[in-house]
């Protein structure tokens, strides 16, 4: 097993490349039954970068949430997401590559070179681009944007527990855990749960 520390190695091979404006994008949250899937872009100022940055599912929940603000303090940020219904018309992975095109088309600053986290790069991007497999534990803008991602949409699960009380949102962040399946059972499928999905396909 690798151990990866993010650093900013992509991103300077990339600026001495000839890229001025080099962006990191990931997404979260392709495997729950409920919700969004939501996507982050990140610009890093080389010369502000906050500490500790990692891949988001290495820190605790405090943590990120304390990575987020600093990170919307000094980065140019976008997030972006794919609504349940597009996830169900186009298939996830699909929706995913749709939400990390948008968060990287929402920027303040036009990047010209990405760095998405996994194997497959948007075919919309109509940038410069490069996947890399772990990019969230080994490049540092990708990291950012891996926290920015999750820590939104958890907090977006979180409000809808509130309206849906019952599933354990608040928890599972739309995931199917015991408490969520118990949920279903009891109340019933949401607008929010993804009718493509097979536990949820199978229940309707």
């Amino acid at each position: 097993m690798i151990k990866y520390t993010p650093d900013f190695s992509f991103e300077t091979a990339a600026a001495a490349r000839g890229h001025k404006r080099i962006c990191g994008v990931d997404e979260v949250g392709r495997g729950p039954l409920a919700g969004p899937v939501v996507a982050a872009a990140v610009w890093l100022d080389p010369n502000s970068i906050p500490a500790g940055l990692n891949d988001s599912k290495k820190l605790t929940s405090k943590k990120r949430e304390a990575l987020y603000d600093q990170i919307l303090e000094v980065a140019d940020v976008s997030i972006a997401s794919c609504s349940v219904e597009e996830i169900d018309e186009i298939n996830i992975l699909q929706a995913s590559l749709r939400a990390m095109e948008r968060a990287v088309a929402g920027l303040k600053t036009t990047s010209d070179y990405v760095l998405v986290d996994g194997n497959k790069i948007p075919t919309a991007f109509g940038l410069s681009a490069e996947a890399i497999v772990k990019g969230d534990a080994r490049s540092l803008s990708i990291s950012a944007a891996s926290i920015v991602a999750k820590t939104w949409r958890d907090r977006l699960m979180v409000d809808l527990a509130q309206q849906y009380p019952g599933y354990g949102w608040e928890k599972n962040a739309g995931y199917g855990t015991k408490l969520h399946m118990e949920g279903l059972s009891k109340f019933g499928v949401t607008p929010h749960h993804r009718r493509s999905f097979k536990p949820i396909h199978n229940m309707l």
